[in-house]
């Protein structure tokens, strides 16, 4: 779907705020990544083409969410993970707004609420060789989690259902999350000289130092955190980054569902529904 993506931003900056309240009251280290911190220092805020909020946390900080946040957060907010729901179809958690419906991806089959992102920060091999079999171990359990998901017949039932087929058929989704855990918290990120947000298909990993102490700055008229070498994690990750990609590069989620306006759990029972194929159409989107 396409939508006009200012008040989903917007609401995302609410509850971000809102959170770094509650990070900075309580201990919490957190650090702006990816496209949210390279808004922070190139727009002072969102890219203006995208929906969605990014940070991450040293996974100390991100344990203690894990097992705090219902008397840390807001009732509306919600830390959502696989270690609390083994139907969860991600490698790294989210902050979800329970007052919203977002379903991001029609194959995941999972429907929550607008959300932010939470990276666990981990250590990784400081040796080029260890580093590289954690690389792939890592990514070959990240492409058995999206097996597990996707949807075996989506490009017909052909070969290419195979697969998918094979791996929900010979693995648990609980399975390939408790995989992808060892190997991410092998080494601990306070000791270690390299880390990674083992951001989705990336083998990208930094010395600990550009991340440093989370530093204050400014993003969308509110001060909050990022890393402390801004430019040498944006070099990294997006080389000339102060630079706009050509417009045919600029790229929002288009949402299979999105409604700003509507609980998520009042949605699940007609969503259940449309999945069964007892219903045609879910209830009009609406982001605004």
């Amino acid at each position: 779907m396409s939508y006009d993506i200012r008040p989903l931003q917007l609401h995302l900056q609410k509850n971000l705020e809102e959170i770094h309240r509650v990070f900075s009251a309580n201990g919490l280290r957190y650090f702006m990544v990816s496209g949210t911190m390279l808004g922070a220092v190139r727009h002072q805020g969102f890219i203006p083409w995208d929906d969605d909020v990014d940070i991450a946390m040293p996974r100390a900080d991100y344990e203690r969410l894990l097992k705090e946040w219902r008397q840390l957060l807001p009732n509306h907010l919600e830390f959502v993970s696989a270690e609390q729901d083994e139907n969860y179809p991600l490698p790294y958690g989210k902050i979800q707004d329970a007052r919203t419906t977002v379903i991001e991806k029609s194959y995941r089959q999972y429907i929550g609420g607008a959300y932010i992102d939470i990276f666990p920060l981990d250590g990784v091999p400081s040796g080029s060789v260890a580093r590289w079999w954690h690389f792939t171990r890592y990514l070959f359990w990240y492409k058995m989690l999206y097996y597990s998901c996707r949807d075996p017949y989506k490009h017909g039932h052909g070969v290419n259902s195979w697969v998918p087929l094979l791996v929900q058929k010979g693995f648990k989704r609980k399975t390939i999350h408790r995989h992808l855990r060892r190997i991410l918290m092998k080494r601990d990120y306070d000791a270690s000289p390299f880390i990674s947000e083992h951001y989705n298909r990336q083998r990208r990993f930094f010395p600990r130092e550009v991340f440093g102490t989370p530093t204050p700055l400014l993003y969308e008229g509110a001060m909050l955190m990022g890393v402390e070498q801004p430019h040498e994690y944006l070099l990294e990750e997006y080389g000339d980054y102060m630079t706009l990609p050509p417009e045919n590069k600029r790229h929002q989620h288009n949402f299979f569902y999105l409604n700003l306006h509507r609980p998520y759990r009042d949605m699940q029972e007609t969503y259940q529904r449309w999945l069964a194929g007892d219903i045609k159409e879910l209830p009009e989107s609406n982001a605004s």
